[in-house]
């Protein structure tokens, strides 16, 4: 392409400071440098990540910066020592990473990539430290390696996922994120069975994502457990069969889901980082055979107990990251579920804003509306 090499000029929405509306400015963005592509993004979503450490909740506050990381685009141009990707890829970007090198990616169990695992607190790129993006010559920082709220953005080629170019990148783009999380949370860590019965705490964008890992892997029973009822109906359109508010019962949760299941159900997914829920989440599986696994992130300072011998009666706790999905070699593959028809995306694509007006984006996941907002970089 005839940017190859150059610097571009474009729009992009910059956060100047913690909890204020994104602004839009030009900026420059730099080529990329060795190992680093250069992607023009066609599509974004807001995520729950990017409010948290906007608002700066989780964090040391690192302003200005350029959020997004749910997003679709084409290569632009790569850097020194990339062969994997070309000028004209359709890809995803990814927060977490793969090198191919660390023990972590040539363990066929982890997803955890030594060199390129998520890192809230970098502001620049892993090869000199520095920014690729500018205003007036002054640094704007990156985040977690992608800065998908860019027109142009400058990503690790280890973050960036090569996909199906007749997928629709307006609705892939979300498998980017929250969708993998918890679609691989249920079918590649819990592993339910044909038949068996799942309990998915939390049902937002993440919680009903691994509703629906729940219904492709042929759950009978999927109990919906969300302390807002207004959630129910939404949640049936994923599969969930029943629901439990914990504010509508005078006993823990988990004895009233071991009262509905006769003694508890095979699975349950917990996506809320709450670690009462993570505590309920275990304790709900049946003895003998039960399987938790935890996917919201606690507080630092949370500490989770439960009497051993919820384990020595033979039931297994477990974490995920990201699903447990490698970033460049198993993405693909959830974008082809989609393409095959066994993965159904549009149901969690509520909103759809200009980039021009990103800031209602976060206006809707502020109250709480809808599940994920498509934001159109050329509108």
């Amino acid at each position: 392409m005839s940017t190859t090499g150059q610097i571009i000029r474009c729009k992009a929405a910059v956060a100047w400071e913690a909890g204020k509306p994104l602004v839009m400015e030009e900026v420059e963005v730099a080529p990329p440098q060795k190992h680093e592509v250069r992607i023009k993004i066609l599509f974004t979503s807001l995520c729950h990540t990017d409010v948290y450490f906007w608002e700066a909740k989780g964090q040391t506050p690192l302003f200005p910066r350029i959020f997004g990381h749910e997003a679709g685009g084409i290569v632009e141009s790569v850097g020194e020592g990339v062969t994997d990707l070309a000028p004209g890829d359709h890809v995803l970007p990814i927060f977490t990473g793969e090198c191919g090198d660390c023990p972590h990616c040539h363990s066929v169990e982890s997803n955890m990539c030594d060199l390129l695992r998520i890192n809230t607190e970098r502001g620049g790129m892993i090869h000199d430290g520095e920014s690729r993006f500018s205003i007036d010559g002054k640094p704007i920082y990156h985040f977690v390696g992608t800065s998908t709220f860019s027109e142009y953005t400058v990503i690790h080629s280890g973050q960036v996922a090569k996909i199906n170019p007749d997928a629709p990148l307006d609705k892939v783009c979300i498998v980017s994120c929250g969708l993998s999380t918890g679609l691989g949370a249920t079918l590649n860590v819990a592993k339910p069975k044909k038949g068996q019965s799942v309990a998915i705490f939390g049902l937002g964008a993440v919680g009903l994502a691994a509703a629906e890992g729940a219904r492709i892997a042929g759950a009978s029973r999927i109990i919906g457990v969300d302390l807002s009822s207004k959630r129910f109906d939404e949640a049936k359109k994923f599969g969930v069969t029943e629901f439990v508010n914990p504010k509508d019962h005078d006993k823990p949760v988990q004895e009233v889901i071991a009262e509905m299941t006769d003694g508890g159900v095979d699975r349950s997914v917990e996506c809320t980082g709450s670690v009462q829920a993570m505590i309920q989440a275990f304790e709900c599986v049946h003895d003998g055979w039960g399987v938790a696994v935890l996917v919201g992130v606690p507080s630092k300072d949370d500490a989770f107990k439960t009497h051993p011998m919820n384990f020595l009666n033979e039931r297994t706790l477990k974490g995920t990251f990201f699903g447990n999905y490698k970033p460049k070699t198993d993405i693909p593959g959830v974008v082809e579920m989609y393409m095959n028809k066994e993965l159904e995306i549009e149901k969690f694509i509520t909103h759809t804003v200009p980039f021009s007006e990103i800031n209602k984006a976060f206006d809707y996941m502020l109250k709480g509306e809808g599940i994920r907002c498509i934001i159109t970089m050329g509108a």
